[in-house]
């Protein structure tokens, strides 16, 4: 009888969650204590994985990945209680940063997260673990085909070692389509339609409206584009001939002297202004100056250190990976970590000596101070005020790598005199320029793979009519749905969304330009570095410190005094060379 009554006063009692600003208070305070905590252990887990790939490692990532989706995922959906319920602006933010946090999110299921996280680890070893055996019997790394293709001496071997990278992806085929499949439904789980909606609506805009921005920026810069494809297909072609580079459409891809011809820097020398002899050679001085790889960190370190950041902590020279281990597989593409959120802060490198890697470790660095700025923050809010942004501080530290900065370094004598202006103009563009309609086009083909615009049954189709739509490249031997070109390219196992690096080509112009005025440059922006500036770097670390704890727009408006994405700063460094390939095209037949 007793415990009938017991029973009775219970049922009474008990009440239905109330859903206010308290109640998420409390659900956001317990999510950030387990996210930080298994976030950390899936960090070390991927580097572990990354740097010495094996069946074992890939294990333990898959594992620790499952674990940390499926945490994620069983907070995330607990956002939706609190949809329409007035909460104070940084809660709605937590709330908001929780439903987007995973790029691949599943469904809340264990068998199908741990799917998804092994075939995530499978592609990124397959990638890494990528060779090409030449019919010789010789087999070639994606590091010696880069390096194949970057000398463009011998068209049929370019050709040869541009289709042998790609019969490393094939068999990822099967496993992205179904990585996309459960994905999806990891999104739909959310309250998104599709992955395509989610990742396009992490950019405090909405998502229809946030890429037609992105389709504006690009409509902008666009014409410089155009003119400097017309002016390196006439250049190529009067290097290698009709047979290799047509004089009209598209250029052939294996022939801009990259593996995906995102960046075109290795032709330089086929394409370069008459009479623009460089006088120097970044990549010989680097020879010179006996500079190792571990030189090429400190000399990045360095250059933080003049705008007033303080040094990178002992571990970070002592966990990093610099150069390839000659005993092990490893991942070599160029990442930067900061494992425990905190100060384990490292890189991951093959570093090469050579002026490219150069950059490339500024770039990283950039990433890495960024990473500390913003450690401070609440856990959801340590990030980048949005994805361009880590990438668009690492490269906006690249852009003062010019003539006055390696000066000061003592690698140079003396700055060139104006009259190499427009060479150097132009090395920038092949690189940068050349670049943004590739990075537009990435996750415009994962968008529509996400949204079903793109049926698995032409992945690689729709790969190649973006291309050739953007880019105005053409692939070199015929291509088929048996190949699976996306996946030859590391962010597509690597699951990377990729829109933040065409975001960051137009941001970090943006801050360039801002930042120069700031430390009161006065000149062409293409001559200014703020090697050395304290009030640049203290803008800079007022922008990094905020983290994503507001919108981007915030963040853009502190460092630039102005809120929106804009490409007029990209458009104003290069406005001598586009003068200048306007000239050279007037008798071309430009366009594809």
């Amino acid at each position: 009888m007793g415990c009938q009554s017991d029973e009775k006063a219970q049922a009474k009692t008990s009440v239905a969650p109330v859903y206010d600003q308290a109640s998420a208070e409390e659900m956001l305070a317990q999510a950030e204590k387990d996210l930080a905590s298994t976030a950390e252990f899936a960090s070390h887990a991927s580097w572990l994985a990354s740097t010495y790939i094996n069946t074992d490692s890939q294990f333990v990532e898959a594992k620790a990945s499952k674990d940390y989706t499926l945490n994620v995922v069983k907070y995330a959906k607990q956002v939706k209680h609190w949809d329409g319920v007035t909460l104070q602006p940084d809660t709605r933010r937590k709330l908001d940063a929780l439903r987007l946090g995973l790029s691949f999110p599943s469904p809340d299921d264990e068998t199908l997260a741990g799917e998804l996280a092994d075939i995530g680890s499978k592609m990124q070893g397959m990638y890494g673990e990528g060779k090409y055996c030449r019919p010789s019997g010789e087999c070639l790394d994606l590091i010696e085909m880069s390096n194949i293709l970057a000398e463009g001496k011998d068209p049929a071997l370019m050709k040869e070692v541009w289709a042998g990278w790609r019969s490393v992806s094939p068999p990822m085929r099967p496993l992205y389509e179904r990585q996309v499949e459960i994905a999806n439904a990891g999104a739909k789980d959310l309250g998104f339609e599709n992955l395509s909606v989610l990742w396009r609506s992490n950019y405090d805009a909405e998502p229809d409206a946030f890429a037609a921005d992105v389709d504006d920026q690009w409509n902008k810069v666009k014409p410089l584009y155009d003119a400097l494809h017309c002016h390196v297909r006439a250049q190529l072609n009067a290097s290698y001939g009709d047979d290799v580079v047509p004089k009209a459409g598209k250029i052939p891809a294996h022939m801009l002297g990259n593996m995906w011809a995102q960046t075109w820097g290795n032709v330089y020398e086929k394409v370069k202004p008459a009479n623009s002899e460089k006088s120097y050679d970044l990549t010989k001085l680097i020879e010179q100056s006996g500079m190792n790889e571990l030189g090429m960190v400190r000399t990045a370190e360095a250059f933080f250190s003049s705008l007033g950041f303080a040094p990178l902590p002992e571990t970070f020279w002592q966990r990093s990976q610099f150069t390839k281990p000659r005993d092990r597989e490893v991942v070599c593409h160029a990442s930067a970590w900061n494992l425990d959120s905190k100060d384990d802060l490292r890189i991951k490198m093959c570093i090469q000596k050579n002026g490219e890697d150069f950059q490339t470790v500024h770039h990283e660095l950039g990433h890495n101070y960024y990473q500390r700025a913003y450690n401070q923050q609440p856990f959801l809010f340590q990030g980048s005020a949005n994805d361009g942004f880590h990438e668009a501080l690492g490269d906006t530290v690249a852009l003062s790598i010019t003539p006055s900065y390696l000066v000061s370094l003592g690698l140079l004598e003396k700055e060139p005199p104006v009259s190499e202006d427009l060479g150097y103009l132009m090395q920038m563009a092949l690189d940068k320029i050349a670049f943004l309609p590739f990075g537009l086009m990435v996750d415009k083909w994962r968008w529509q793979v996400f949204n079903g615009e793109i049926k698995p049954e032409d992945y690689n189709k729709g790969w190649w009519q973006l291309r050739e739509q953007y880019q105005g490249i053409a692939a070199p031997v015929a291509r088929s749905e048996n190949d699976f070109d996306p996946g030859a390219k590391y962010h597509i196992p690597g699951n990377t969304p990729y829109t933040r690096y065409f975001l960051a080509f137009i941001q970090q112009f943006q801050f360039h330009r801002a930042l120069c005025e700031t430390a009161g440059f006065e000149g062409p922006l293409h001559r200014c570095s703020i090697y050395n500036n304290k009030a640049a770097g203290e803008k800079l670390q007022a922008m990094m410190a905020m983290g994503s704890s507001q919108p981007w727009q915030v963040a853009m408006e502190t460092l630039t005094g102005q809120p929106n994405l804009d490409a007029s700063a990209i458009v104003d460094y290069f406005a001598p060379l586009k003068v200048w390939l306007d000239e050279q095209n007037k008798d071309r037949q430009c366009g594809w």
